[in-house]
């Protein structure tokens, strides 16, 4: 169904009388749907709403979340419609660490076909994770195993653009979104239901929300590996994954130098608080590699990652040079993995995620 002619702000109007002619019916205590709108974004036919409710009110307020999106959905020009809640906690003191490792009682998203789910996580970004975790994914699939990967990095989704699908739309099925096939690989990403260039301005509970959601409400089907391409730092979005995703563990990307290595170590402190394995350390852009004579540069100084898997008793899983073919390959939407597979830098990619997937010596 194509948006009609005229602004979106038209769309937006009709929305919302959709959403306050169902609220009536839906009102339950003092949650009223008509009262509690955190986020509405409409573009090009696409509706994604946030409405807030008390972490303890999710469960029983499922059916009144899924109420809403048919009702938006049935509007003329709405394309697709995605309804998320989202939780505004109330402001506590931080909690002490053995409290932060403490997951709530059934309250795992369960993924009963997926075999490993393995969080991509970065201290800071720029260091090259989303690039990475693509190239694991191509490493993993050209194994043999059926991979996903998820992009959970709202504020910046990149695995569309790095496999070359940006402007692919999910199909629905059974009330799921149905993952976009790119490389072999099946994606999942924020980038595929918002415009190219519109910005999220989310606040932290609403960027975990969408994220439990982006998980919940998608079919993966059976899998082998599921990467969950994270946003850098340590907030909500990574105790979200940790506290309600089943992860199997987490790979810590960082550069050489020791501005990164510094945010590098405090992920992994993270992780470890909240009681996820961490698989180990990726030094990516290690070195410049001249593409003309081969010659070796170490522009951010070099084995930094190495030196602080060693003193965090961490696995370090290998270093990717910093080269022009990645980034062209990159940008082309074929990660190096599956545009070179010969390559040097390919195979270090392979070996990376031979050890996440069969762990390291």
């Amino acid at each position: 169904m194509s948006t009609p002619s005229g602004s979106n702000e038209a769309l937006t109007e009709a929305v919302l009388r959709a959403l306050l002619a169902i609220a009536p019916e839906l009102k339950t205590g003092s949650w009223d749907p008509a009262d509690q709108i955190a986020g509405l974004d409409v573009a090009e036919g696409r509706v994604l709403l946030a409405l807030s409710a008390k972490p303890e009110q999710a469960e029983s307020l499922e059916p009144a979340r899924e109420a809403i999106e048919t009702a938006i959905a049935a509007v003329p020009g709405v394309a697709s419609a995605q309804v998320i809640l989202t939780a505004e906690r109330e402001a506590e003191p931080p909690p002490q660490a053995p409290r932060i490792g403490q997951h709530p009682t059934g309250g795992k998203i369960e993924l009963p076909e997926v075999g490993l789910v393995v969080a991509v996580a970065s201290g800071k970004g720029g260091v090259g994770k989303s690039t990475t975790t693509a190239n694991l994914a191509m490493a993993m699939a050209a194994k043999g195993l059926a991979v996903g990967v998820l992009d959970a990095d709202i504020y910046g989704p990149s695995i569309p653009t790095l496999f070359g699908c940006e402007g692919a739309k999910p199909a629905a099925a059974d009330g799921k979104m149905v993952p976009v096939m790119a490389h072999g690989v099946k994606l999942i990403s924020i980038g595929f239901l918002l415009p190219p260039d519109a910005p999220v301005i989310w606040r932290g509970p609403m960027v975990a929300g969408a994220i439990e959601q982006l998980f919940r409400d998608v079919a993966w089907g059976k899998l082998d590996v599921l990467l969950v391409d994270l946003p850098p730092g340590t907030g909500d979005a990574q105790l979200t994954m940790a506290q309600k995703a089943p992860l199997s563990g987490a790979v810590v990307v960082s550069t050489p130098q020791d501005l990164a290595l510094i945010d590098a170590r405090r992920a992994i402190a993270m992780f470890r608080k909240v009681d996820v394995p961490v698989f180990g350390i990726v030094e990516n852009m290690s070195y410049y590699e001249c593409p003309n004579c081969g010659h070796q540069e170490h522009i951010f100084a070099h084995g930094g990652a190495e030196k602080a898997a060693r003193e965090m008793e961490a696995p370090f899983l290998g270093a990717i040079p910093l080269t022009l073919a990645i980034r062209e390959a990159s940008d082309a939407g074929t990660p190096i993995v599956a545009a070179q597979p010969d390559s040097p830098q390919a195979k270090a990619y392979v070996a990376i995620a031979e050890a996440v997937l069969y762990g390291s010596e």
